[in-house]
């Protein structure tokens, strides 16, 4: 006989023993035993079921053998497929067969991605484990054979852990059903139990529950290591559906959460340090190159907060706040730092700080790339004897170690030449930190990054090549007609006060300004009188609203779109629309859309006393309003694909530039009665008294005619239009005031709680958030600032809706305060 005995069994039940070489003729083989045996995808049943393995697999199959003498069996058939036999092949202890070409071409390597990472995913491999075979085995073998998935079998235990810890299957379905010939929940845990598992998804299969039966929880399943539970089902459909969305879902998910061994690898051999923290700044992972360089061990470090770890004395006083305005902002911050190593020595070192969105479109990591600032021969020697301490053992790695790390250090930039703007050319390395080497040694508090604008020197403002021009990566309609139904719905009542701007924002994932000023835009003939294309109005659009921060809770481009709406629906009132011209509606339009980009989340009175950039380049003097407008003008201007005013002429593009920049800085406070006063006195009672008269005579356009005879009162208008926009809150639906008024509420409490770290003033001492009674905030509010302008405006606009929804509000917020609710609701409301 030959080396590899193999064992057959005829149709009729009879298991032959033949020698591999050794032809396919029944009569030169030997019958081991002769039973009952049935043939199937799981096993192979028979009174000489000790000579078969416990471990079959089957990733091909091949024609039956010769049918011996006696009655034949009928053969198995997947539904709709012909018959196929399978004929395992005894060695060692598996038992094998070959399957269709169809399956194999089936059976394809898959490309996934993750992130910019291109992976290709072998074909699935999937171990089932059943005592028995019956109906549901043999469903979920023809299930893998159907998707073309490598599929192993398993009888018991010893042989089910024997075959995984071999393959490391990626699905792995357990019978649980019956616990008289093994504990399933035994098998997934001695599974679970080792290290390959961590990537495996285990699937219970459960007995079917009566209709009169009560489900059973879900939950030992999970505490025993499952991940998912099937109902009992021998349809081969609900089998395969059931392995594809698995695969589909977590399969694939682990399989690209195992490519991220690669990416670790790749840090761990990273020369430059690498620190990985949560959004609460605890530290969660950190590279070799960082252990090496400051002198801890990673155990040390994981798990702690920053604000653990010893600082060093040299950096300046704010410079820890003002890398956290950045990022928290969820843009880059990049500059020089002093750290202080575990043996107390400082080291200068240039930081790279990028946040990481994550779930929830939320910021989730930062990520900290750091390599040693060398602008001195004492941080050479710091980092040079540190290495040394690391690598004593091999003089030769030692060197290598050092020959590459001077080698890097090289090119690494000093600032203070940076700065000097040298005319020399930069070298790679310069180049590639360049990008804000120049305030690298400032300390500024402006909202202004390579996100946007870079302040250099001067009055000069740069553009980096990564500004946010467009969001590319998301979905934004070319035209207002190729909105998404559900928003195109809620547009269609954006002319009512009434219209929820806070639905606008869900719909659209924070970004209700895109398809709203499309909206708006539209209706008021911008694009027409600007003569630019809607694609381009859109672009600028989506670059405006992009340097709006949605971590603010007020200050958003929510509010942008909520100013946008109220100044579309005062420019439809009859006599503000008579009061104007086309392009004071343009430039009111306009000047609501940018009024209050890349707002910080704080006032101006924070950003003077905390000496800010800003505050100083605008001598304290409307600090952000200026800052708004000349943004908005830089942004515009600097690409044609959004530059809204390429095409008028220059004394129409100055008479609008200077009208938004006009109605801009009316929204700054300081000048809040000055504003008023005005418009009461050079319209309000001119018109008054005038259609006092008009009336004596039957006529009221003579009054509409004035104004327009004098730009003056045009600009007086649209000051007031959009100071009453800015703060129409008040006015709103009952709703409505109470959401901005916890948003606003929220803001400044949080502006107070840093004003108290930093040591600062505080300007709004009532905007304590353990001592703040918002109700009272908001009846301070409405009497010192909104009865009086909201009077004013309503005698000219005439505006009885508002009027009435500001009255109940104003009671609203009188009967929180006599009942000493601290909720923003009556408790009849939260009902």
């Amino acid at each position: 006989m030959g080396c590899a005995p193999s064992i057959h069994v005829s149709q009729s039940g009879v298991i032959y023993c033949r020698d591999s070489d050794e032809s396919n003729s029944p009569h030169q083989t030997t019958t081991i035993s002769q039973g009952t045996a049935t043939l199937h995808g799981l096993f192979i049943k028979t009174d000489a079921a000790d000579s078969i393995p416990s471990v079959l697999a089957y990733q091909s199959r091949q024609p039956p053998p010769p049918p011996s003498a006696g009655p034949r069996r009928k053969e198995r058939r997947e539904p709709g497929a012909s018959a196929r036999a399978r004929a395992p092949r005894c060695c060692g202890v598996e038992a094998e067969t070959q399957t269709s070409n169809a399956s194999v071409k089936q059976a394809s390597t898959t490309e996934v991605q993750i992130g910019p990472m291109r992976l290709t995913q072998d074909p699935i491999q999937v171990l089932l484990i059943f005592a028995k075979e019956d109906n549901q085995s043999d469903g979920f073998w023809w299930a893998c054979d159907r998707a073309g998935y490598r599929c192993n079998i398993a009888r018991t235990p010893e042989s089910a852990l024997e075959c995984f810890l071999d393959k490391h299957q990626e699905i792995i379905v357990i019978d649980h059903r019956n616990s008289r010939y093994f504990d399933a929940e035994d098998i997934c845990r001695s599974i679970r139990a080792t290290k390959p598992s961590e990537h495996t998804v285990i699937l219970a299969v459960v007995p079917r529950t009566s209709a009169d039966q009560e489900e059973t929880s879900v939950l030992p399943l999970l505490n025993a290591g499952f991940d998912r539970q099937f109902m009992e089902n021998s349809s081969v459909t609900a089998c395969y559906n059931e392995l594809v969305q698995i695969e589909h879902g977590e399969v694939r998910s682990q399989f690209k959460l195992r490519a991220c061994n690669a990416v670790f690898t790749a840090l761990d051999y990273c020369q430059e340090a690498i620190e990985i923290t949560s959004e609460d700044h605890v530290i969660q992972y950190v590279n070799p190159a960082f252990e090496q360089m400051m002198g801890y061990h990673k155990g040390e470090l994981i798990g702690k907060e920053l604000t653990e770890l010893p600082k060093s004395d040299k950096n300046c006083v704010d410079l820890l706040d003002t890398i956290n305005t950045f990022i928290k902002k969820g843009k880059e911050w990049q500059g020089v730092y002093y750290a202080r190593r575990k043996s107390g020595d400082s080291i200068q070192q240039h930081v790279k700080i990028t946040p990481v969105i994550g779930q929830g479109g939320k910021i989730r990591h930062f990520v900290s790339l750091k390599r040693p600032h060398c602008t001195n021969e004492n941080n050479k020697q710091l980092y040079k004897s540190h290495r040394d301490e690391k690598y004593t053992g091999d003089n030769s790695q030692s060197e290598s170690h050092s020959f590459k790390c001077k080698n890097r250090r090289k090119d690494s930039i000093d600032v203070k030449s940076m700065t000097s703007q040298s005319s020399d050319a930069p070298s790679l390395q310069t180049q590639r930190y360049s990008s804000m080497a120049r305030i690298h040694s400032m300390t500024i508090e402006a909202p202004i990054t390579k996100d946007g604008l870079r302040r250099l020197s001067g009055n000069e403002y740069v553009f980096s090549k990564n500004m946010n021009l467009s969001h590319s990566y998301l979905s934004v309609p070319n035209t207002i007609n190729d909105v998404p139904p559900c928003i195109a719905q809620l547009l269609d009542n954006e002319e009512s006060w009434d219209f929820n701007i806070f639905e606008l924002e869900a719909v659209t994932n924070k970004r209700p300004l895109v398809y709203l000023g499309l909206k708006v835009f539209a209706r008021f003939g911008v694009s027409e009188f600007l003569n630019c294309s809607e694609t381009t109005l859109r672009a600028w659009l989506q670059v405006i609203e992009a340097n709006y921060h949605s971590s603010n809770s007020y200050h958003n481009s929510t509010h942008a779109a909520d100013v946008l709406h109220a100044t579309a629906f005062f420019l439809g009132k009859e006599k503000v629309k008579g009061s104007l011209d086309h392009l004071d509606e343009v430039a009111a339009l306009i000047a609501a859309t940018i009024h209050d980009v890349d707002h910080p989340g704080r006032t101006n009175s924070f950003l003077c006393n905390a000496g800010s950039e800003l505050a100083v380049l605008y001598n304290d003097t409307a600090v952000l309003e200026s800052h708004h407008t000349a943004l908005a003008f830089q942004l515009t201007t600097k690409d044609s694909k959004c530059n809204i005013f390429k095409n008028i002429d220059r004394n129409h593009y100055r008479t609008l530039r200077q009208a938004i920049i006009d109605m801009v800085l009316a929204t700054e406070m300081t000048k809040h009665f000055e504003h008023v006063n005005k418009f009461v006195n050079s319209i309000n009672k001119p018109m008054a008294s005038e259609e006092t008269s008009s009336h004596s005579e039957g006529s009221d356009c003579e009054c509409t005619a004035n104004i327009k005879n004098f730009p003056d009162n045009q600009t007086l208008i649209k000051r007031m239009m959009i100071k009453c926009a800015d703060v129409a809150n008040p006015c709103r639906p009952l709703e409505l005031c109470i959401e901005w008024a916890g948003r606003i509420s929220e803001e400044y409490f949080a502006q107070t709680d840093e004003e108290k770290r930093q040591g600062l003033p505080v300007v709004m001492p009532v905007f304590d958030r353990n001592t703040c009674s918002i109700p009272k905030s908001q009846i301070s509010f409405i009497d010192y600032f909104i009865t009086d302008m909201f009077d004013a405006w309503d005698a000219f606009a005439h505006l009885p809706v508002l009027m009435q929804h500001l009255a109940n509000n104003y009671k609203h917020w009188k009967t929180l305060d006599e009942l000493k609710c601290k909720s923003l609701r009556l408790p009849s409301e939260n009902n």
